[in-house]
């Protein structure tokens, strides 16, 4: 692993500044899933390599997620990797079937098979890999924008673990919460035990910035939020900041994004999450009513505005600067960015913040 010491200088620091509050002379932004299937050059590489080869080979994972940075203006790379390279090191297997998305073909479908689980995870031995890709990029940047690292959320990770796919329900994985309430428990924490070392880990491999990704939390009432995500969302937060102060490292901004959490925005914000993101669904002024002052916000156009012509899609953009306001401010879309946007979209995208938002000098 390389010393932090040695990584190039960065040069844009916007997307830093803005999630601790700061000034800056532009709002910073970046997309969810910006390495991903709507651009060609990913596609290219994934008819060579399957996708979790792309993971594990850190010269892969470098290259996938340096291609957007090299195609857009963008104000932050975000290291390409998946959520359930967790639920992989606690010895669960894990396939990306194509055109059908991740699929466990032996999930969790009674307590009993907690057993099967392989708890303490080694998390330098099993994510070494997500590591070594992250100081890898850091190099490879050289410092033009600063590097996301990021991890699943325990309630999303059980979901996934449980349902041994997608689900529009979560049926499965909602019934462990009724059914089995102590073994959910059980489950969450150990997948918490995994997600602090693997994102301070990845901190002390060059990850400028974290964002936790509470990506099912819209299918729990506030009640179940309450007693099954959030916990686990601060335990992240207070255990992270605990490691790096511990490990003598920089406590770096810290990003939450619940998507579907309206119902507990306050809460979240209240977290110790420097930025809170926000899905597609709520308004930002309702938002920042209900966070406050002391967070910054990141999102959230509809990805599907994208599919817009420039002439809409640049009106999108700008009620959405406007909704917004003067509040700290990160733009993303509400949510990944489909595989079928055109590029060019993206482009005008993220150029339209920039335009938008340009302070005068």
């Amino acid at each position: 692993m390389y010393k932090m010491a040695a990584f190039p200088a960065l040069k844009n620091d916007l997307i830093l500044r803005a999630a601790r509050g700061e000034p800056v002379e532009r709002v910073p932004v970046w997309i969810m899933r910006q390495a991903g299937r709507y651009l060609p050059e990913f596609r290219a590489t994934r008819e060579r390599h399957d996708f979790f080869s792309i993971c594990r080979t850190p010269e892969l994972a470098c290259e996938v997620t340096l291609q957007p940075i090299r195609r857009f203006d963008l104000d932050a790379a975000i290291i390409f990797s998946d959520i359930l390279v967790v639920p992989q090191a606690m010895g669960m297997e894990v396939e990306m079937l194509p055109g059908k998305g991740p699929h466990f073909p032996h999930k969790l479908q009674a307590p009993d098979d907690l057993k099967r689980l392989k708890l303490p995870v080694d998390v330098d031995k099993e994510l070494g890999y997500v590591f070594s890709a992250i100081s890898l990029t850091r190099h490879k940047l050289e410092g033009k924008v600063p590097l996301i690292g990021f991890c699943g959320a325990p309630w999303t990770l059980m979901a996934y673990m449980v349902e041994g796919e997608g689900s529009t329900t979560l049926s499965k994985a909602k019934g462990w919460l009724y059914k089995f309430r102590d073994q959910s428990h059980t489950l969450l924490a150990a997948i918490t035990d995994v997600c602090i070392p693997y994102l301070v880990g990845q901190v002390e491999a060059g990850a400028q910035l974290l964002q936790l990704f509470e990506s099912d939390a819209g299918l729990l009432g506030p009640h179940q939020f309450a007693e099954f995500s959030l916990p686990y969302i601060r335990k992240i937060s207070a255990g992270v900041r605990d490691g790096l102060k511990q490990k003598g490292l920089p406590v770096v901004p810290l990003i939450v994004f619940a998507k579907g959490g309206h119902h507990s925005l306050s809460e979240l914000a209240h977290s110790e999450y420097n930025v809170v993101g926000l899905d597609w669904t709520v308004s930002p002024i309702a938002a920042r009513q209900a966070v406050g002052s002391h967070v910054t916000l990141q999102g959230n156009l509809d990805p599907c505005a994208l599919y817009a012509d420039k002439k809409d899609l640049e009106e999108a953009v700008s009620g959405m600067v406007a909704e917004f306001g003067q509040g700290p401010w990160i733009a993303n879309l509400g949510h990944g960015i489909y595989p079928d946007m055109d590029p060019e979209h993206a482009g005008f995208f993220i150029d339209c913040v920039h335009r938008l938002t340009q302070k005068p000098l």
